[in-house]
């Protein structure tokens, strides 16, 4: 029986966090867009637990199906969000699950990644604060640069018509 997985390794490029949010989906494709420019790879990650992954289609009442089950629910959904991203086709898009923490998961991810990208807020927590715990951690923890999206980022600074990446105001 094959293990789940609980480390993700990457060889540069960028990572994006992504848990299933509004938040995390906005980060898909402001990464997606910069992956495009950049001509990279871009690796989608979700870090899962049972309570927090969709139920696998072999669960039925008073059967808990094993965990590889689980992780393939949690690799189908996030397949699923990342085609409804709608990234350019030209996109080298790869997706992972990993079996940890949030915060653990991206960051072991974040190892060998050029850049960390997640969204500014996620599924749970204070909706009144601006920065959700997971984000707030990777921005202070990260062996890597991190791009924190928030809501309704444009990301015109990366579709700039000059060709380098300017902030957008």
């Amino acid at each position: 029986m094959d293990d789940v997985c609980e480390v993700v390794r990457v060889e540069g490029g960028i990572v994006v966090g992504h848990d299933g949010s509004k938040s995390a989906q906005e980060a898909l494709a402001w990464a997606g867009r910069l992956a495009r420019r950049a001509d990279i790879e871009l690796h989608v990650v979700r870090a899962w637990a049972m309570m927090t992954a969709p139920q696998p289609s072999s669960w039925t009442p008073g059967y808990v199906p094993p965990l590889q089950d689980w992780e393939k629910a949690v690799h189908d959904e996030l397949t699923t969000h990342v085609k409804a991203a709608g990234l350019d086709p030209s996109v080298r898009a790869t997706c992972h699950v990993v079996h940890r923490p949030p915060v653990q998961g991206l960051l072991a991810a974040a190892q060998g990644a050029n850049l960390l990208v997640v969204g500014a807020r996620g599924r749970g927590g204070f909706r009144g604060l601006l920065l959700g715990s997971t984000s707030d951690q990777l921005v202070h923890h990260a062996p890597c640069p991190v791009t924190v999206v928030r809501t309704g980022a444009t990301g015109r600074e990366i579709e700039a018509a000059s060709g380098s990446a300017v902030a957008a105001g």
